[in-house]
């Protein structure tokens, strides 16, 4: 096993200056735009964080123009990331830079993690990246590549395996190009040293360091402990639509989609013969029962298997707010209902 990373740095950073992906917030060395790329590129792929930032960074450029954004400002143009406590963590970030440290961003690594929704990895490549100072930061792709090139086969979601590289990586950070060094470890573990299916060993300017090469464990590391399986919930969603308007309600502030706005829906899969159950309660009358939807979406801990029908009713009642096409797209429907609102946007359209 492999227990020193500092001979990767030369032929790291060679690849790197030949193979880079050319990013938008790549070439860049202001921290507020790291601070949000990092933030946007925690679970979400590249491609599609890519036009988010650009139009963040069109509406809300800095750390000022974040810290005054409302809240429908804020997760519309959030809306389909998902993950959204990191939009709302985002601005508290902002808060506390334009507060309590009087509008500059804070440079040294322990005041970088203060900030909300900031933990050691995203601390890392703001100061390194933003401000070229020798920490690493250490994700996913950090912990793939420097599993294989040691030989580690500890689980790398034990804590301890994570700090032992993170020790490592502290220890082989070149002092000259820290930013540089950091990026090339992740676009290595998203280009070449893949994390599903076999690495492409022969194009990795690591191979002749790596003990998985070496020794044909390659497909054998990381090891990582299996996942508790995932949940399934049956939901019966309504697109209610009255004089030209669907009915949408806001989520509670805590939880699941905090905040954002959804169609109405009850638990269980109700079958069409009692699907009118729920809308006495809501003080609504079917009228025009016109199709039904089936629908899913997975987030990391719970599928959702959505029944959905399209009707149109009378009368009054239940939290909902009555929008029209205009009011629709200025709200934040998460993607979880984004089949129940591409046909909210066709229904409203033909109504009008």
């Amino acid at each position: 096993m492999r227990e020193d990373l500092t001979a990767v740095a030369g032929p790291l950073l060679d690849w790197y200056d030949k193979n880079k992906r050319a990013l938008p917030w790549r070439g860049t060395r202001d921290p507020y735009q790291v601070l949000v790329s990092e933030i946007m590129l925690q679970q979400t792929r590249v491609t599609a964080v890519i036009p988010y930032f650009l139009r963040w960074m069109e509406e809300l450029p800095d750390a000022a123009a974040l810290a005054a954004a409302d809240e429908e400002k804020l997760m519309k143009l959030w809306q389909g990331l998902g993950y959204y406590s990191r939009a709302r963590n985002l601005r508290k970030a902002a808060e506390m830079v334009m507060g309590r440290f009087g509008g500059r961003f804070p440079e040294r690594y322990e005041d970088l993690l203060a900030l909300p929704g900031v933990g050691d990895y995203t601390a890392g490549a703001v100061a390194s990246i933003a401000f070229g100072q020798a920490v690493p930061a250490v994700d996913g792709n950090v912990l793939r590549v420097s599993a294989r090139v040691t030989g580690m086969d500890g689980d790398i979601l034990d804590p301890k395996v994570r700090r032992r590289f993170r020790t490592l990586a502290a220890e082989a950070v070149p002092k000259d190009r820290p930013g540089e060094w950091n990026q090339a470890w992740m676009d290595l573990g998203s280009m070449v040293c893949l994390p599903n299916g076999a690495p492409l060993c022969g194009f990795c300017p690591l191979a002749g360091l790596c003990e998985a090469n070496r020794l044909g464990l390659q497909e054998a590391l990381p090891v990582r402990r299996k996942k508790a399986p995932r949940r399934t919930e049956n939901l019966t969603v309504y697109l209610l639509l009255r004089e030209g308007r669907a009915a949408l309600r806001r989520r509670p502030d805590k939880g699941l989609l905090a905040g954002l706005w959804e169609f109405p829906h009850v638990p269980g899969a109700l079958p069409e013969a009692d699907a009118a159950e729920p809308l006495p309660a809501w003080g609504l009358t079917a009228h025009e029962w016109r199709k039904k939807l089936d629908a899913k979406h997975i987030f990391t801990h719970v599928e959702w298997r959505m029944t959905g029908y399209v009707l149109t009713v009378t009368g009054g009642g239940g939290d909902f707010t009555w929008v029209g096409r205009d009011e629709l797209e200025a709200l934040a429907v998460p993607s979880a209902f984004g089949k129940f609102l591409d046909e909210a946007r066709r229904a409203l359209k033909e109504d009008i």
